[in-house]
């Protein structure tokens, strides 16, 4: 029973909990993101190569026709893909930064803890209450 009160502890921590609430968000957040660079980023991108960005491949090595007409043997490297995932990537992680560092400016700064007050120290009073207490 102890190791289930150790884990609900755990789990209901803030900290825990905040990181659930973070990777659902974050998830319907790269959708959004997905969406915003597939119909608006890669399309205005894919004017400068006349072409559509997501398409863009380098054909290492043409393929062979079979009978069905499907391409047999093609390799090609799909780096308008790649590029886009990157291109993904690399906003996410802009808007999860600012929102992190908008964070950090709106939590109260720690007040350093207060020094130790000067003087003796307990050993020193203890030493002193002994020796007191020996003259007697």
């Amino acid at each position: 029973m102890g190791m289930f009160k150790e884990f609900k502890d755990f789990a209901m921590k803030g900290n825990l909990v905040d990181i659930a609430v973070g990777f659902v968000m974050g998830a319907a957040f790269k959708s959004v993101v997905t969406s915003f660079t597939g119909g608006i980023v890669s399309p205005l991108i894919g004017l400068i190569f006349n072409s559509n960005f997501k398409d863009l491949n380098w054909v290492v090595k043409d393929g062979v026709a079979n009978d069905a007409g499907e391409m047999v043997g093609e390799v090609v490297v799909l780096y308008g893909d790649f590029l886009t995932n990157l291109l993904d990537f690399i906003i996410v992680a802009f808007v999860m930064f600012m929102i992190i560092k908008g964070i950090n400016k709106t939590k109260k700064k720690e007040e350093p803890a207060p020094e130790a007050p000067k003087g003796p120290s307990q050993e020193d009073l203890l030493t002193e209450i002994r020796d007191l207490l020996s003259k007697k």
